[in-house]
């Protein structure tokens, strides 16, 4: 894989560029769908590419293990072929779906102990085996395993899960670099860059993952529970170490203004599940506000979904018609939701590109920062 910088302009760090993987080029910045089983839940592949222009997609190393385990997979000759998406794909490690595990999971120096939330089955996650079950799924870009702590993690504690993460790091990159992908092209690792919400530790973090030179970086551990200022204030300190010609990943991140301030800081990617989960729920993000499609006020109105949006689905159906599908629970309504918000996050993200590219971008974000906050 390798990252071209193409764009970038004064008073922003905001930057655009191209990602080349085994799979297809990426524009960046880009938003990633985030296909946590394998697919994107009730989206077609052939919408993701032709409607949302998704160009990259998730898998999640947990749940991938869990069902329908990596026997399935490797026989189908890895995630591409057994889901039938032929672009990019990106795996997060598991490492966050452990840790929220709670009660079920242990913590060591050798790595995670949990139980299924399946079955309650035990299992055991180490930096070793975490790479090899990504090597098996086959993904374009793998993530190390990592401890994600809490938003309010207190000092003492973030530092010693930063300490673990590290090491565990290490362990991820030997076990990367002595392994050779299984189905004939690329891969390559991420490194995670933790430390809570203290400066001191982010910048020994972000200091320590590019001692090892990877082709990508990632950013952790942030909209986990703390103040959106905080999120912010720790994006800039680590891109300030975060070297500018590789690009920057912002895990689990987040809401369409989380996205745009992110870009004004110099981040290349993001996934996050809120545009599919909230769109099941009625909630559209659109680039005039927010809509609560199961409001009252919808009920007789006959318009399109969006009048500016890029989906087939927001000038097919009417506010009305999807109000009376989430009403009546018919699963349309959330399929419709969905395409409709990712459709959006992607736009969004393509039209943040274009503005770098025309050097108006943060006049641009300004104004949608505004917009794209406010309830319809």
């Amino acid at each position: 894989m390798k990252f071209e910088l193409q764009y970038t302009l004064q008073g922003t760090k905001a930057r655009a560029g191209k990602l080349y993987t085994a799979h297809g080029e990426i524009e960046t910045p880009i938003f990633m769908p985030v296909g946590t089983v394998g697919s994107v839940k009730g989206v077609h592949f052939r919408d993701l590419k032709e409607d949302v222009n998704a160009q990259i997609i998730l898998g999640n190393t947990y749940h991938l293990y869990l069902r329908p385990g990596m026997d399935t997979i490797e026989k189908a000759g890895g995630l591409h072929k057994f889901n039938g998406w032929d672009g990019p794909i990106l795996t997060d490690s598991g490492g966050f779906q452990v840790f929220s595990l709670g009660d079920i999971r242990k913590l060591s120096e050798e790595g995670a102990k949990f139980q299924s939330h399946i079955d309650g089955s035990r299992h055991m996650f180490t930096p070793e085996n975490v790479v090899d079950i990504q090597r098996t799924i086959g993904a374009d870009i793998i993530m190390a395993f990592d401890e994600c702590p809490p938003g309010d993690s207190d000092f003492d504690y973030a530092k010693k899960s930063l300490e673990l993460t590290q090491r565990w790091l290490e362990r991820c990159i030997k076990r990367f670099d002595e392994t050779e992908p299984k189905y004939g092209y690329d891969q390559t690792l991420f490194p995670i860059v933790q430390g809570g919400i203290y400066p001191e530790l982010r910048k020994k973090a972000a200091e320590h993952v590019i001692s090892f030179e990877r082709d990508g970086y990632a950013i952790g551990g942030l909209s986990v529970g703390e103040k959106e200022e905080d999120m912010y204030s720790t994006i800039e300190v680590v891109n300030e170490i975060l070297p500018k010609d590789k690009p920057r990943y912002l895990m689990g991140v987040g809401t369409p203004v989380n996205i745009l301030e992110a870009i004004d800081r110099g981040v290349d990617m993001f996934d996050c599940v809120m545009p599919t989960r909230n769109g099941r729920n009625g909630m559209l993000f659109t680039s005039e506000g927010i809509i609560n499609i199961k409001n009252k006020k919808w009920e007789n109105d006959f318009s399109p979904v969006d009048p500016n949006g890029t989906s087939f689905v927001d000038h097919h159906y009417t506010r009305a018609y999807l109000r009376h599908l989430f009403q009546a629970k018919e699963m349309l309504g959330a399929q419709i939701g969905s395409l409709h918000n990712l459709a959006f996050y992607l736009w969004l993200v393509g039209e943040a590109r274009e503005q770098i590219k025309a050097g108006t971008f943060k006049q641009w974000k300004n104004v949608m920062v505004e917009k794209v906050s406010r309830r319809l």
